[in-house]
């Protein structure tokens, strides 16, 4: 039984590592929030590396050492891409991209490091047209909807697995213990 349980700990520490990649829908012409964080709040910006690239591995933004380095920055991001600096110290380093385009959909990646930590995260941004010819106004929160869908199906695909995993052990322990029970009351012949 101590052994299910090892099982289960081990597997819940897992499961919590592999996470859904994000998906976030913009529009043409809009802004879109790429959400980007490290689960770990103590590191000091100063000491960490961040590095967003896109779906040809092009720079769009680094922090290097807490600092913008802008340098290696695709020119198809200049004055595009924004970060949220006040939200550094809290692990929060996504990047607001403006301007949208349909060339700009496809997969992003972030990449959190420290001498004792590391993290990628990937965002997928899918463009609509713009719905402001019709009246509709898309706001950042609009955008974010995707994103709080995708940690829901993570939730529950996580709650589904473990009551999966948790129902075998007990159905198998269970068959277990019936069968040394049944073995140790049989006499000899």
């Amino acid at each position: 039984m101590i052994i299910g349980w090892c099982f289960i700990c081990v597997f819940a520490v897992l499961i919590n590592k592999v996470s859904l990649d994000v998906k976030v829908v913009g529009f043409t012409g809009s802004s879109v929030v790429l959400p980007c964080s490290s689960i770990q709040h103590d590191l000091k910006p100063q000491d960490m590396h961040v590095l967003w690239r896109d779906k040809d591995s092009e720079t769009i933004y680094d922090l290097i050492e807490g600092k913008d380095s802008l340098e290696t920055q695709d020119p198809r991001y200049k004055n595009r891409a924004q970060t949220f600096p006040e939200e550094y110290e809290r692990g929060n380093f996504s990047i607001k991209l403006s301007n949208l385009t349909h060339a700009d959909a496809g997969e992003f990646n972030c990449f959190i490091t420290h001498s004792s930590y590391s993290n990628q995260e990937t965002v997928w941004l899918f463009i609509n047209e713009s719905t402001v010819e019709t009246g509709n106004q898309s706001t950042e929160e609009e955008n974010q909807v995707p994103e709080t869908q995708s940690n829901w199906i993570k939730t529950l695909l996580i709650c589904v697995c473990l009551l999966t995993l948790i129902t075998s052990i007990i159905a198998l322990s269970t068959v277990y213990f019936k069968f040394c029970r049944n073995k140790s009351h049989q006499a000899p012949i």
